[in-house]
């Protein structure tokens, strides 16, 4: 191979790591025009990161100097970015706890997933894509820990402590949430619940998100009309706190795994989680801890935090 060929294949890989870069650190700019490019970029954003140790190789094949040292780019911008996210801002102190778990409605062991809610000691479980024939599993298994619980179907409360004022949010036309005031010891607590509709990656039509942003607008409407002061949302967003189009939802309120958790948290799939699409997020309290739990049988991981009323 000639060094002028060389030389060539250094700068594209140096052009390359140019580019990664500006598309982190500009990525509130990419816009939703076509295809949702914008929020399809951000819902998958940390994996960017991933350029870098593969530009890097790439430079030290090349024995390029510029291309290695043009690395350095698209490295600093994803540490500026997320490195925060990485450190652990767990801690003690909260006094009431929640968990939110998408159960999956094909769920083939429901009773042991209701166990492992059950032994989790959170004061509410939010549990959203609940399954008629699988609903009479989760009031046995719960019954004993929580005592309380909304009647909807689909996305269901329960709760240790009483529920009052409890109803239906019309995010769609049937039941994709749920909001009750939970009674707790430290006083009242609005919690909403929601399941937002389902995304799509399709070579036609792109980020296909149409109708989760209606429920998101929808969702976002009932928050913000919400008298009680201290307020958690929490459920299945099929989205990232990061996509633009979220922001309806997201705005106003503190997501429990930013402020308190420890990495990414992601929560699916299950198997292999690549991103965050459950979220907790709250408004009047101070989250204290935010985690995952272990795989419960559904194609979701549990997701949890710990709020200082």
């Amino acid at each position: 191979m000639s060094t002028g060929r060389g030389r060539v294949r250094g700068r594209l890989i140096a052009a390359a790591a140019v580019c990664g870069a500006l598309s982190m650190a500009l990525h509130t700019w990419i816009p939703n025009g076509v295809g949702n490019l914008g929020s399809l970029f951000r819902t998958f954003l940390p994996w960017v990161g991933l350029s870098v140790p593969v530009l890097l190789v790439a430079a030290a094949v090349r024995r390029s100097r510029l291309a290695a040292v043009a690395v350095l780019a698209p490295a600093v911008v994803w540490v500026s970015l997320f490195g925060g996210t990485l450190t652990d801002k767990r801690s003690g102190g909260g006094d009431f706890t929640v968990v939110s778990h998408n159960v999956d409605e094909e769920n083939p062991d429901p009773a042991r997933t209701a166990r492992a809610l059950a032994a989790s000691g959170a004061d509410v479980l939010a549990l959203e894509e609940m399954s008629p024939k699988a609903t009479p599993v989760y009031e046995r298994e719960l019954a004993a820990g929580y005592p309380y619980h909304s009647e909807s179907l689909g996305v269901r409360l329960w709760s240790k402590h009483p529920l009052s004022g409890v109803e239906a949010v019309p995010i769609m036309p049937w039941t994709r949430a749920v909001r009750a005031t939970v009674d707790t010891p430290g006083g009242p607590v609005a919690v909403y619940a929601a399941h937002l509709a389902s995304v799509r990656v399709t070579p036609a039509a792109g980020f296909t998100t149409a109708r989760r942003n209606e429920a998101a607008r929808k969702l976002a409407a009932a928050v913000r009309a919400e008298p009680l002061a201290r307020v958690v949302v929490m459920g299945d967003f099929n989205g990232t706190v990061e996509d633009p189009a979220l922001e309806p939802v997201t705005s106003g309120l503190r997501s429990a795994q930013h402020d308190a958790g420890a990495g990414f948290g992601f929560t699916w799939p299950a198997s292999f989680p690549v991103v965050r699409i459950d979220q907790i997020l709250v408004k009047g309290m101070s989250p204290t801890s935010s985690w995952t739990l272990p795989t419960t049988g559904s194609d979701h991981l549990p997701v949890a935090a710990s709020l200082r009323l």
